[in-house]
């Protein structure tokens, strides 16, 4: 591509931006982020014009494409809050407003300060991953168990039934966790990649839009100015800033692909092994009874754990994981038994 070509990408991309703010402040219409879009939609014209200028020539009206049009209609109708994601892959910025928008949210006045939220922002999606993971394995290959066992009394069939299960669900989680966690980076790195462009091309400019989200969270616009302009002085800060600030994401939990697949398969395995591994060392018709009786408990297990995540009861939430597991292991199993009888 050449370097003329390359700025009027850069001016599509921008007006795009622009078009997408003009609407995102319609919908936010009556509120500081109306204000705080406004603005950069003039940043993002500013910047489109820079790259205009590159490309020495006289752009023509910008047409949204097919891809911004229906954007636009989405968001009109929902909102930008539950688009974040597509709005970043748009080279949609400031959408950190929306996971900081409760009043009273400290404001970062320092370098230093911008750095210890950062780092505190980090960390802790490992066991919550884990106990969910083991969740989805024991609910899912103990109700395939159970519905298995109510069509025969075969154990091995019922065996060989949980293993494929296992085996199943564990490989199909590994590969829709390493596609995710993948896709996010990809995406990450694409989206960094244009910010350490834009830092080359027009540092001050960007000083700006960093300064618009931090004047829409409270801080005054002059403090506000002067806290980008230092944070973009560093361009390793800047970007690690950006990133979060702008676009709304955060590197520090990105994580692996290959890491996230297999953490995925081994959690999801290790819960449906608990309802397969009385089938393993009990023979007769006892080894369904222990299955029933050991899934009760590890389901009490994981809804315990789960109030971990929801400031609730233990008790409460083991309770509700029990009733629901049980109700999924038991529809399956009259499911079961009936589809057994009627092929008999």
């Amino acid at each position: 591509m050449s370097a003329d070509e390359k700025s009027l990408d850069g001016w599509r991309e921008e007006m795009r931006s622009a078009f997408l703010y003009r609407v995102m402040a319609d919908a936010e219409a009556g509120t500081p982020r109306d204000d705080l879009f406004r603005g950069l939609a003039i940043e993002a014209e500013n910047q489109a014009g820079i790259w205009a200028r590159k490309a020495g020539v006289t752009p023509p009206a910008y047409v949204p494409d097919l891809r911004a049009r229906m954007v636009a209609a989405l968001v009109r109708r929902h909102g930008p809050r539950p688009l974040r994601a597509i709005l970043v892959a748009m080279k949609v910025r400031g959408l950190s407003v929306y996971s900081h928008a409760a009043p009273g949210h400290p404001v970062p006045t320092t370098l230093e300060d911008v750095g210890k939220r950062h780092r505190a922002m980090s960390g802790g999606g490992n066991l919550r991953a884990a106990v969910f993971g083991v969740n989805d394995g024991l609910v899912s290959n103990a109700s395939l168990i159970l519905g298995v066992a109510g069509a025969s009394a075969n154990n091995s069939i019922i065996l060989l039934s949980g293993v494929a299960g296992l085996l199943a669900g564990a490989f199909s989680m590994a590969a829709g966790e390493y596609v995710s966690v993948r896709s996010q980076r990809e995406m990450f790195e694409h989206q960094i990649g244009l910010e350490r462009d834009e830092l080359a091309q027009y540092p001050e400019e960007e000083a700006e839009e960093l300064a618009l989200i931090y004047a829409a969270r409270g801080l005054a616009r002059e403090d506000a100015l002067k806290l980008a302009r230092t944070i973009i002085a560093d361009p390793a800060q800047a970007l690690d800033t950006l990133a979060r600030e702008e676009l709304g994401l955060n590197p520090d939990e990105l994580g692996s692909p290959s890491g996230a697949a297999i953490f995925s398969f081994l959690s999801f395995a290790a819960g449906a092994f608990v309802p397969l591994l009385p089938f393993l060392v009990i023979a007769g018709e006892h080894a369904l009874q222990f299955t029933v009786g050991i899934t009760a408990l590890a389901l009490f297990a994981v809804g315990a754990a789960i109030s971990l995540f929801t400031g609730r009861s233990a008790v409460r939430d083991g309770m509700r994981m029990l009733v629901i597991g049980a109700a999924a292991g038991g529809l399956t199993y009259v499911i079961g038994k009936m589809l057994g009888v009627s092929l008999t």
